[in-house]
């Protein structure tokens, strides 16, 4: 288990960078660094519940995308962009599904340049059994509340908004 350290490292950083830099240019640099430390902790979170899967929570997003897709079945570009990620990226994901038995790939019936993801039987049973999971631990938010998390959202999508993440 994890020994909490005897100081909080966000407000130590903001204490010597405001002495360099200034007073105004603290919060941006917390609310970054909070952003980053709270990401690793989540994935981390997610990792864990997800160990008895054999997924990464990456991988997770990626056969959820398939299994919520209206034919369970993704182009491989569209797969890598929905991720955020490059083809070469979600192709090691894809590989990593096949492995599982979670996914196929094969050339796009009407389009022979472009390879298309299925989700498998056994990938709809992995999504549903690792969604029970997640939900069951909150998607590693805790202690978060319910309130919290919806303004939490919708401050993270003002942020997504303006890097052109979110659909005008």
């Amino acid at each position: 288990m994890l020994v909490p350290p005897s100081f909080d490292s966000i407000d130590e950083a903001g204490r010597r960078w405001r002495s360099r830099w200034g007073t105004e240019s603290v919060p941006p640099l917390a609310a970054a660094a909070s952003i980053v430390r709270t990401h690793r902790i989540l994935v981390a979170r997610l990792n864990d519940a997800l160990v008895p899967f054999e997924l990464t929570f990456v991988a997770y997003e990626a056969l959820m995308l398939l299994f919520l897709s209206r034919r369970g079945a993704l182009p491989l570009a569209k797969l890598a962009a929905r991720l955020q990620g490059d083809p070469a990226s979600a192709s090691d994901l894809v590989d990593a599904l096949e492995r599982l038995g979670c996914a196929t790939r094969a050339p796009h019936p009407r389009d022979g340049r472009t390879t298309l993801v299925t989700i498998t039987e056994r990938g709809r049973q992995v999504a549903a059994e690792a969604t029970s999971v997640l939900n069951q631990a909150q998607f590693g938010t805790t202690p978060l509340r319910r309130q919290e998390l919806v303004a939490l959202t919708e401050i993270l999508r003002r942020v997504r908004a303006g890097a052109g993440d979110v659909a005008p």
